[in-house]
């Protein structure tokens, strides 16, 4: 088990106007299992990974990851947690639009103090990984959409996290390509030592889950396996 979380609990606010995002959260996430999070708009999905990726500290409740209970720990711990063992693909991809495709993946390793011409060469690497070798000297406003999104997959693993977060990935993809990047996602990125966890509304790309954890007001309602 790679990730453990029990009885989450955040609200915003105070009482009597105090609002709850999520209530009493509990479900737990293996190394080698794509495990989706789903429900409607408002059901506390985005929330629930601000929490695992140590972004937002619950009200309650614990989050275990790679052994770690993270909200445990202090504020400088926290963030090489976040910097070293996690990596997210946001819905919009933020690449920066100045630099190279192979220049925004080498990011997190250059944060991570790498030598520079070191950290190219391991995102020229990723890049292959992820099949646009020929793509490395290009600005991200070059490419398509889906392009766009494995670039930032190939900059989310860089690093070589154990715990791979994917927020809507195919938000900004029609219905085709986004299939095709999960499709890809599970084939070549996901394996033995490591877990993904996606967030999604989208029905159409359920089939490569391996789990479907249901959220609904802030709650788990399901837990459904598929593959």
């Amino acid at each position: 088990m790679i990730v453990d979380v029990q009885k989450v609990t955040k609200w915003f606010g105070d009482e009597p106007a105090r609002t709850y995002a999520l209530r009493d959260v509990s479900f737990d996430v293996d190394f080698g299992e794509m495990l989706y999070i789903v429900g409607p708009s408002g059901s506390g999905k985005t929330t629930l990974l601000s929490v695992i990726s140590g972004i937002l500290r619950p009200n309650a409740g614990s989050v275990i990851v790679d052994g770690k209970d993270i909200w445990t720990l202090d504020s400088d711990a926290l963030a090489d947690f976040r910097l070293h063992e996690v990596g997210f693909v946001f819905q919009d991809y933020h690449l920066f639009p100045r630099l190279t495709v192979v220049e925004n993946i080498a990011v997190p390793l250059i944060l991570r103090r790498v030598d520079w011409d070191d950290s190219l060469q391991k995102a020229r690497t990723v890049l292959g990984v992820v099949g646009l070798e020929d793509k490395a000297d290009l600005p991200p406003q070059k490419l398509s959409g889906g392009e766009q999104q494995r670039v930032a997959i190939a900059r989310a693993i860089v690093a070589e996290p154990d715990l791979l977060i994917l927020d809507e990935p195919t938000a900004s993809l029609d219905g085709d390509t986004g299939k095709k990047i999960l499709a890809f996602v599970k084939s070549n990125i996901l394996n033995e030592r490591r877990a993904i966890i996606v967030v999604t509304h989208d029905e159409r790309i359920y089939e490569y889950a391996s789990r479907i954890v249901h959220m609904e007001d802030g709650r788990v309602t399901d837990h459904t396996g598929v593959g």
